[in-house]
This record gives structure tokens, sequence and C-alpha cells, in this order.
């Protein structure tokens, strides 16, 4: 049984689809996927598919929606044509032992087929893995691997209740990990230049995300502008301060110091003033931040970018400024 949910569910057995097109019984494979080859109790589907409370009779219309699945998962193992088992079993199946019936719940047995959740995961921890070896180059490809898997939103076009809720938070959260990894890696390999307008765009998408925010800033300072790089912590303050009354974490006061500091060292002597860049200080809280450059539409996806050109830092200054950002890089 294949198995797709990072951007629209689609289940088929044999190549043969068994998604329903009615959305409860949709939400109920959904949920099973969910936990493919576990039991999903009849009270965490019932409480799915019924929020505020099951109705009377609940169960009779829940059993109706694993009748429906049934019925489509029987219509895909009878077209399977050529006498073999389809979906990766070593035997013919049923419907029955496909989507079973246990005490207090049902076990849907995907069998070995492409479970889309499944190699996001393994991509993902070969990438860590990568991390934590010090390969950064390898690490980029099987997280592009893994980010390349998400056609869109987890679950899209399901009515999600608490439970695929909680499910969708933790794919979306999953992703934004990797991502994170993801751009690391491509500052550890001196790609700054190539991933600024992608990451860009990231930055904007998760306004509130600080670490994608620090990475942003990184290469804007790697990039030597300085002033877009304290434009970026000045914004993120601006919407944490405006939304719930909190500061940058330490970790982004002191890449906004280091910025400052990197920046007045590009002062000619005796220009008398500062860089133009009014926000040098964290008093008011009203300060507008200076505009960012319009990003690029993205997808959301990252490309897996080839190698990167030479940047554009001063020699005077280019170890200091790769010091600090591939430091904060990895501690934020």
């Amino acid at each position: 049984m294949d198995v797709h949910i990072l951007g629209g569910v689609s289940v088929s057995e044999g190549g043969v689809s068994i998604t329903p097109t009615a959305a409860a019984p949709r939400q109920v494979l959904a949920l099973l996927t969910a936990f493919a080859g576990q039991v999903v109790p009849v009270t965490v589907l019932t409480e799915e598919l019924w929020p505020s409370g099951a109705p009377r009779g609940a169960r009779t219309e829940l059993a109706s929606h694993i009748a429906e699945l049934r019925a489509l998962i029987a219509r895909a193992l009878h077209r399977s044509e050529d006498g073999e088992a389809p979906g990766g079993w070593t035997e013919r199946r049923t419907a029955d032992a496909v989507l079973v019936s246990l005490p207090g719940g049902y076990r849907l047995d995907t069998g070995t087929g492409v479970h889309d959740i499944g190699r996001f995961e393994r991509a993902a921890g070969a990438g860590y893995r990568a991390m934590d070896a010090g390969d950064p180059s390898r690490a980029s490809l099987r997280f592009g691997e893994a980010l390349a898997l998400w056609r869109g939103e987890p679950y899209a076009g399901v009515a999600a209740g608490p439970c695929l809720r909680r499910e969708i938070e933790r794919l979306e959260n999953a992703r934004l990990s990797v991502l994170d990894q993801w751009v690391e890696a491509q500052l550890g390999l001196g790609r700054h230049e190539e991933i600024l307008s992608e990451l860009s765009g990231l930055a904007a998408r998760y306004a509130t995300n600080e670490p994608l925010q620090a990475h942003l800033m990184v290469a804007l300072l790697r990039c030597d502008r300085h002033d877009e790089a304290l434009a970026v912590y000045m914004r993120l303050r601006t919407i944490l301060h405006r939304e719930n009354g909190m500061e940058p974490s330490a970790r982004l006061r002191r890449l906004r110091h280091s910025v400052l500091t990197l920046r007045q060292t590009r002062v000619p002597a005796g220009a008398g003033g500062h860089a133009p860049y009014a926000a040098d200080h964290e008093g008011a809280h009203g300060l507008a931040p200076a505009p960012l450059p319009v990003p690029l539409p993205v997808s959301g996806l990252p490309r897996v970018p080839g190698q990167s050109q030479p940047g554009r830092t001063e020699p005077a200054a280019k170890g200091a400024v790769k010091a600090v950002a591939k430091g904060v890089a990895v501690a934020v």
C-alpha cells in the first residue's frame, strides 16, 4: 500500500486508489494511515469525527465508514489480475486482513509499500547523523531529499479533528527543524549567496522562527549587508514585542552585537558618524526597522544548490565575519 499525506491524502493499494471522496471516511482513513500498523481505538476515532461529543449511533456510523473503506480495498485487491499479492504482501490478502477489526479498535496494515512520512523521517535522520559527523555536504543532500517529499500541507483537504491536528503539528515542527538544519548545512558549505533569496522568503513566512531569522542575519552578514542584517533583528524584535512583550533570545542579541561591531569597523576613519542605520540601540520599541528586500516567491521547499560563488566580504574582515557567522549558525 502506498501512502502519501505530505500535501493531500492519497492512498492506493496495488496501484488502485482507495482514497474516499466523502469527508468522513476520508478522515477515518487519514487517521488510520497516521498510525499505520497500530491499533487505533474506537474512542479516538469517534473523538476525531465528533470533537464536541459523539451522537447517538456514532459507532454504527463509524462501522459504515470502515465498511466503505474495506469495499474500496477489496476492489483494489480484485483488480490485481497478475496473481501476485499487491502492496508488498507475500500472499494474497483480503480487505478484512488489510483493515483489521480488533477488540476496541481498528488497525490498517500497509505492507511494505511507500509511506512518505517514513521516507521523510529516514532521510531527515540520515541528515542529522551527517551533521553530527561533521559532513555538511552529505547532510545538505539528505535534508534536501527529505524536504522534497513535501508537496504541500500535511493531510491537506481533510477536516482534521484533535488527534490529526496533533499529528499535523508534529510533522510541521519536524519539517521546520529539517529546514533549520538544511540552511545551517548550506551556511557551513559557504553557500550564503546562493540561498539568500530563498532564505529571505522562508524568514518572511516564519517571521517569529528565531533560528531562521538568525540564519538570515548570518547570510546577510557574510554578504557584507550589515544594515539589512540589523533590520532582520529589529523586525523580529518588533513582532515579538507586539505579540507577547518578549525580546529576542540572548543568542540573537549577541549576533546583533557582533553585526554592530563588525559594521563599525567599516566606518571610514574620521567619518564622525554612524553608518546609515538608525536603530543601533534597543531603547525604543516604536522604531520601525529598515525594510528588507521583497523576497522572491518560494514554495517552502528549498532546492539543493550547487557550489557557491566566492563571497564579497573584504579580506580585512573576512575571517572575523566567517567566525561570527559560523559560530552563531551552529549555536542558534
